[in-house]
C-alpha cells in the first residue's frame, strides 16, 4: 500500500509447508521486448526542457533533450564502428561527470553492453577484469589513461577519453561536436528484457572482483515507481556498482534530475550539495550513513528537502539509525536496503527502522527466499541459515566463468548468497552474516557484529569493525578497529573491558586486541572492507612491536 510519501511497505508471504518467503506478484508495465535504453530513449522526449542532469564538480546542467541528444550521438558513433559487433562489449571506467551518462545510455540504446570498473581499483584488478570481458573500446578519465595504455593495445582496444585531454587520443566531448543523424532510433531485439545490458563487479571483498552481467530486467527500476519529475537524486557511487547504475537508470526511466559529483563521499561535500541543490532521494553505504551520523556539521535543517536516505551494503549499528533519523523531517524515511549485484536489482527494503531497526525489511515483488541449513534444508521461522533467492528471470552468469557461476545459482536458479540470516514472526528479513565472516573460537561459533553492536554502544564510538585474529590453539581470537567521535579520548583497554561487562559469554570478548584508528578500510563504494581493516590492523601491531 503506498502511503503520502509516495513509498510502499513491500507485503511478504509466508509458505509454511514449503518454508518460502514471496514477495507480492506483480505485472510489469513494459512490453518485454523493449530493453531499458528503448524506454529511456522515449523518456527523454518528454518535456525536452526540463532539466535532467546537474553535475556538482563540472557545474554544467543538461537538458532531456541534450543528454538525448548527446546519448543519441554516442550511439550513432558506435554503431559506425565497423569493428564492433552487436556482442562487443565497450569499457567504462570513469568518475560521474558530465559524460559518463551519454556514453552509458548510448551502450544501453544499442543494446550493447558496458563493462563498468572502478578507476581506483589497482592496476592489476583492471587488467584481470578487461581481460574477461576483452572489451572495444575503453573509455576513462585523463587521469587514468596510463593505467589501460598498455592494457588496450594487448586487446586491440581503441581508448576514448570522457573527461579531460590526451593528445591524439579521442574523447568523448570531440564525438559530441558532431552532427547526429536524425534517424537515429535505439535498436529492437526480440526478448529485449533478457539481453546483458551491463557488466558490473562483485564487491571483491572475497578475492578478486568477478564480471556480473546485468540483464534488462524491469526490477532494476520498478521498486523506485514512487519517483517523479520533480525528485532530485544522488548516488556517490560510480556505475559499476548496482546503486549507481540503479541511479542512472530510474533518472532515465522516471525522469527526475539526476544530481552527479565526481568527489568522493565526504559528510561536508554531501551537506553540502544536499542543501544547495535540494536532494530528494539518495542511496548510499551504510558506512556513509554513520559518518553523516556522527558529522558534527549535520544538521536537520540541511537535509530538510531528504524525503528518502536508502543504505545497502551492510549493517548500520541501531544507535546510529536513530541519531539519523533525527536529522530527517516528518517526511524523511531512512530505509535499510540488503541487494544482490547478481540479482540485478534489490531484495528488500525495510521502511520501518524505528520499530524493527536490525531487519532489511520484507521482499520486494516477485522475489522468493528459502533459508536453509547446512545439508539444504529449508528452515521455518527464526531458523538461522544461508539465505537462497529466486527472482523468476534468467542471468547470464559471470561472464567467462561457468564455474563460479554454477557455484551461485543451482539448476533450478537460487542464487546461493553466502549470507546467513533468518525470517522473524512478521515475515521481516534479518542479516546475521557474511557465511565467510563466521568465526570460531575455542570451539564456539559466533559474528563480529554481535560484538560491533556492542562496542557500538559507547558513546565515544563513531565506527569499528571486529575480524578474528589466528591463533594456532583457540581458532579466531576476536580483535577490533575502533574509529572515535571527534574530541574523544577512550583507551583502546577500555573497550575491551566494555565488551566484557556486556556480554557474558567468554569466547566473544576480546581476546585479539582494540586499535584506536582514524578510519577503516573501505571499498570505492564505501562498504567496510573487513580483510583490509585486518590487514591494517596487524600492519599496525608489527609496525609498533618492531
Amino acid at each position: 500500500m503506498l502511503n503520502q510519501n509516495g513509498s510502499s511497505n513491500p507485503s511478504t508471504k509466508y509458505d509454511s509447508k514449503e518454508h518460502i518467503w514471496c514477495g507480492a506478484r506483480q505485472q510489469g508495465f513494459h512490453n518485454e521486448d523493449l530493453t531499458i535504453g528503448q524506454i529511456i530513449f522515449r523518456q527523454l522526449q518528454r518535456e525536452p526542457q526540463r532539466i535532467f542532469q546537474i553535475s556538482h564538480s563540472d557545474n554544467t546542467r543538461l537538458t532531456r533533450w541534450q543528454m538525448l541528444e548527446n546519448a543519441s550521438k554516442m550511439g550513432a558513433y558506435l554503431r559506425g564502428q565497423k569493428f564492433i559487433k552487436e556482442t562487443d562489449i565497450v569499457g567504462l571506467m570513469a568518475r560521474n561527470t558530465t559524460h559518463v551518462a551519454a556514453v552509458a545510455y548510448g551502450c544501453l540504446f544499442n543494446g550493447t553492453p558496458f563493462h563498468a570498473v572502478n578507476p581506483n581499483l589497482e592496476q592489476k584488478t583492471i587488467r584481470d577484469l578487461y581481460n574477461i570481458t576483452k572489451p572495444r573500446i575503453l573509455c576513462c578519465d585523463s587521469q587514468d589513461y596510463e593505467k589501460i595504455k598498455d592494457m588496450a593495445g594487448s586487446l586491440g582496444a581503441i581508448v576514448l577519453i570522457v573527461n579531460g585531454k590526451i593528445p591524439h587520443v579521442a574523447s568523448i566531448p570531440e564525438i559530441l561536436k558532431t552532427a547526429v543523424n536524425g534517424n537515429y532510433e535505439p535498436s529492437e531485439f526480440a526478448g529485449g528484457i533478457n539481453r546483458t545490458m551491463a557488466i558490473l563487479c562483485s564487491s571483491g571483498t572475497t578475492g578478486t572482483p568477478k564480471a556480473v552481467t546485468i540483464s534488462n530486467s524491469r526490477k532494476l527500476f520498478e521498486c523506485h515507481s514512487y519517483l517523479s519529475p520533480n525528485d532530485v537524486q544522488y548516488a556517490p557511487s560510480t556505475l559499476d556498482w548496482l546503486t549507481g547504475l540503479i541511479s542512472l537508470v530510474t533518472a532515465g526511466v522516471y525522469g527526475t534530475v539526476r544530481l552527479i559529483s565526481s568527489e568522493m563521499f565526504s559528510p561536508a561535500h554531501f551537506l553540502e550539495i544536499c542543501e544547495q541543490n535540494e536532494i530528494s532521494w539518495t542511496i548510499m553505504a551504510n558506512s556513509h550513513v554513520a559518518m553523516l551520523a556522527n558529522c558534527p556539521q549535520t544538521k536537520a535543517q540541511k537535509l530538510r528537502s531528504l524525503q528518502h536516505l536508502l543504505f545497502a551494503g551492510g549493517h548500520c549499528l541501531v544507535a546510529t539509525l536513530k541519531k539519523m533519523q533525527s536529522f530527517l523531517h516528518g517526511q524523511g524515511i531512512l530505509r535499510n536496503a540488503y541487494g544482490l549485484t547478481e540479482l540485478g536489482a534489490l531484495v528488500s527494503y525495510n521502511y520501518d527502522t524505528q520499530s524493527k531497526p536490525e531487519s532489511v525489511g520484507r521482499l520486494m515483488a516477485n522475489i522468493r527466499v528459502r533459508i536453509v541449513d547446512a545439508a539444504g534444508h529449508n528452515l521455518a521461522v527464526k531458523g538461522v541459515g544461508e539465505i537462497l533467492l529466486h527472482n523468476g528471470q534468467p542471468w547470464s552468469g559471470y561472464f567467462g566463468n561457468p564455474k563460479a557461476t554454477a557455484e551461485m545459482q543451482d539448476p533450478a536458479g537460487w542464487f546461493h548468497t553466502g549470507d546467513i540470516g533468518y525470517f522473524d514472526e512478521d515475515n521481516y528479513l534479518y542479516i546475521v552474516e557474511r557465511k565467510k565472516d563466521m568465526l570460531k573460537y575455542l570451539g564456539m561459533m559466533y559474528y563480529p557484529h554481535e560484538i560491533e553492536e556492542v562496542i557500538a554502544q559507547m558513546p565515544d564510538v563513531s565506527e569499528v569493525c571486529v575480524f578474528g585474529m589466528w591463533r594456532e590453539q583457540e581458532g579466531d581470537a576476536a580483535a577490533a578497529s575502533v574509529v572515535l567521535r571527534p574530541g574523544s579520548r577512550i583507551q583502546a583497554f577500555e573497550v575491551e573491558i566494555f565488551v566484557r561487562e556486556h556480554i557474558s559469554v567468554p569466547f566473544k570478548h576480546i581476546h585479539g586486541g582494540v586499535q584506536i584508528v582514524q578510519q577503516l578500510a573501505k571499498s570505492a563504494n564505501g562498504k567496510v572492507n573487513r580483510q583490509a581493516v585486518k590487514a591494517d590492523y596487524i600492519k599496525r601491531s608489527s609496525s609498533s612491536s618492531s
